[in-house]
């Protein structure tokens, strides 16, 4: 039974569930470039167009002719394989990420987590191992340690000393775990068993088992009479177990500060002695060490309640406001530490990513001392820094910090604004955000957006579900991660670890130097195909290169060698350089003058020389060749002169023109050999680089055997409007 006090949207599931609805990701870096991209392709060729218009009306050609001539220009200059291209780009690079399992839910986040420069990760699963291991013990009043190794697991313990009996009892019966009753998992190891209950359980019930080995026979022996769940306001767990003489013993886990108040005696080599001011100095100094080192702490007490007050067969009951047997001066027995490590591959994952300009900040729902110890171990605060753990009273410097990191709680960020934390964000390099809420996940997101940040958050809970909405890439884990979490992101780890995250990165960057190399590829071309018809137009010569053949260049053979691009390697150590500055355009002005003012125009002289040498091969000569367009077009004209003084009939004319055509065609694609190998390479030399990528070396081959197929096919070179060349013709270009 039970009293319902919300429902739905006011529910704390509810809450996030609205959280999350009410949010807007944003574009992508990439969709950004791309959109900036093709506003620039569409206002240069319209401009292109409309001047070239103008011009047509001014010479005297009529209307028809003039949008005629507009859509020609705008045709050249829009590069329609382009989208293609990025689209099977990042297609390429999600399959590849894939196989190093990172999976990508949204293509454009491919790139974005390349532009990444600040990753908000969570602690437990994600940097840590999410598997709690027994590691010190506070019994005594004296540390132990424990061997943590997989294979010798508390082997260096004595399990006679004073003491561990006890201890080892209430670690037995105050818990709700349990080795799955599986045939083939008890035949494994005890630290590779399975278990029913959370990490810390599971961590608690492996160490027991594998110095006493006596869990199932300890609980059949002392069953459990009356149980006491662990919630987060008691802080506590307790159970009362009989025993086989019908005796009762109340025991008890729970947060050390909250279950010792609860104490009266401490258990010291075997006797219950008065807790005093010493003992609770040793206690408050023990805790405190052991979380420092990144430890989870739990205290473990009992009673032996009197057999007059609490007979065999008495009815226990928490059905009151109050129990009715006590939970107060109890003996304290000791402190279990237990550590979630860090997995073996975070702290080289940190330095790639510190090395690589990107900040990689903690947040959180564990203790600040937890939390810091941790950041330490996994590199994300330098050791060698000075560290403030933030309370309500630390003032937030108003200039940067160099050599010092902040801890932040939760409830030091409560009454917040946002010039607050971005002035947080301004001092400290170097930030563990510790028991952080849904509410200020989100917050701390927007945070470093406002800053100018590229954001990836990573997450695996329900709560983490809003600031991974909000974050630029939202990356969830695919074992550990709650079916909201991985709806909500836009990335999924596979394996739940941390390094594969630097994987993403250094793909994504990988893609972006990829796609300019792809796109300057692809606009070289813009210029070949524009100057034809501006000639046209303006010089009157014959048309060098027809509508048909454009359109071929740029869905047929410059397509593969786009797409080969993308197999293409790093350059240089691309994860030694900054996070790509917001500025930084896909398509700048550098990679414009690049595409249109140096290879555009060779490869556009060399289809004009390719042009003027057949045409001058046949008599006609350059000059001649000048505002001839009326006469050369005129279908009744079949005496035309050239250079020579032959004269020339109109389907002469067109089928000289037709194959200064297929030529013109054949000399871009030549040239479009050298443009590939120009733009694999942005930095080394193709000598440093070399010509490893054999997709390329494919591309190259097959872009020359399209081109032969297309002008030497029967019947096919009538319908692009070229004619077929003769051999020698291969060669000028």
């Amino acid at each position: 039974r039970g009293v319902v006090i919300k429902t739905g949207d006011d529910t704390v599931m509810g809450s996030i569930a609205g959280l999350v609805a009410g949010l807007d990701s944003g574009q992508t870096p990439i969709n950004k470039e791309i959109q900036s991209f093709v506003r620039l392709i569409s206002a240069i060729a319209i401009f292109i167009g409309v001047v070239f218009f103008i011009i047509a009306m001014v010479m005297g050609y009529t209307w028809i002719e003039a949008v005629i001539f507009f859509i020609g220009i705008i045709v050249a200059n829009v590069p329609e394989g382009l989208l293609i291209t990025v689209t099977v780009t990042l297609t390429l690079t999600a399959k590849r990420m894939a196989s190093k399992n990172c999976l990508v839910k949204n293509l454009e986040g491919v790139e974005t987590l390349g532009s990444t420069s600040v990753i908000c990760s969570d602690k437990t699963g994600t940097l840590t191992q999410n598997k709690m291991t027994v590691a010190n013990m506070w019994l005594n009043m004296k540390m132990i340690s424990l061997e943590t190794g997989k294979m010798n697991y508390g082997e260096n313990f004595d399990p006679r000393t004073p003491g561990w009996e006890e201890l080892g009892n209430i670690a037995c019966l105050c818990s709700n775990s349990d080795f799955v009753d599986v045939k083939e998992n008890w035949q494994k190891p005890v630290n590779d068993r399975a278990v029913d209950g959370d990490a810390t359980e599971a961590g608690i019930l492996k160490c027991y088992e594998c110095l006493m080995g006596d869990t199932s026979k300890k609980r059949k022996t002392n069953p459990k009479v009356i149980d006491i769940p662990f919630n987060s306001r008691n802080k506590y767990q307790a159970s009362v177990h009989q025993d086989d003489e019908g005796k009762h013993l109340l025991v008890m886990k729970g947060a050390p500060e909250i279950v010792f108040a609860k104490c009266e005696t401490i258990l010291v080599d075997g006797e219950d002695v008065m807790i005093d001011e010493t003992t609770r100095k040793g206690f408050r100094e023990a805790c405190e060490k052991l979380a420092g080192m990144g430890q989870r702490v739990l205290a473990f007490v009992d009673l032996h309640l009197d057999s007059s007050k609490f007979p065999p067969g008495y009815d226990f009951s928490t059905d009151d406001e109050e129990p009715n047997f006590p939970l107060d001066k109890l003996r304290f027995v000791g402190l279990l530490s237990m550590i979630d490590p860090p997995k073996a591959s975070v702290p080289d994952a940190v330095a790639k990513c510190r090395s690589a300009g990107i900040k990689v900040i903690m947040v959180t729902g564990d203790h600040p001392i937890t939390a810091q110890a941790i950041a330490k171990e996994v590199g994300i605060i330098s050791s060698k820094n000075v560290l403030i753990i933030f309370d309500s009273l630390t003032p937030i410097p108003n200039s940067p910090q160099p050599g010092v990191s902040a801890c932040v709680p939760g409830y030091v960020m409560t009454d917040w604004e946002e010039a607050d934390l971005d002035k947080l964000i301004r001092s400290f390099t170097e930030i563990v955000f510790a028991r952080t809420s849904p509410q200020q996940k989100l917050f701390i997101v927007e945070g470093y957006q406002r800053a100018g940040n590229v954001v990836a958050v990573t997450g695996d809970g329900v709560n983490d579900s809003p600031a991974l909405k909000k974050a630029d890439i939202g990356v969830a884990m695919g074992i550990a991660g709650s079916e909201v979490s991985k709806e909500a992101a836009d990335m999924i780890l596979l394996d739940d670890n941390f390094a594969t995250i630097v994987t993403g990165v250094e793909e994504g960057r990988l893609i972006f130097d990829n796609l300019k190399k792809s796109i300057v590829y692809t606009l070289t071309s813009n210029i070949p195909e524009i100057l034809p018809f501006l000639t046209w137009v303006v010089l009157g010569i014959p048309l060098p290169l027809s509508t048909v053949a454009i359109l071929l260049i740029d869905l047929g053979t410059d397509m593969l060698p786009a797409i080969s691009l993308a197999y293409e390697n790093a350059e240089l150590d691309i994860m030694e350089r900054a996070p790509r500055d917001t500025h930084d355009r896909l398509v700048n002005h550098r990679l414009i003058f690049l595409a249109y003012g140096i290879v555009g125009i060779t490869q556009a002289a060399a289809g004009f020389f390719v042009y003027a040498v057949i045409m001058a091969s046949y008599g006609w000569m350059p000059n001649r060749l000048l505002f001839i367009k009326a006469e050369w077009e005129d279908e009744y004209n079949n005496n035309l002169e050239d250079s020579w003084g032959q004269e020339w009939s109109y389907g002469q004319r067109m089928m000289l023109q037709q194959t200064c055509n297929g030529a013109y065609f054949l000399a871009i694609v030549q040239v479009q050999w050298a443009d590939v190998i120009i733009s694999k390479t942005r930095m080394l030399s193709i000598f440093q680089q070399g010509m490893k990528n054999n997709v390329l070396n494919f591309a190259i081959i097959f872009e020359t055997v399209l081109a032969a197929a297309v002008i030497y096919t029967p019947y096919v070179p009538q319908f692009i409007g070229i004619y077929p060349l003769a051999p020698e013709w291969w060669i000028p270009a």
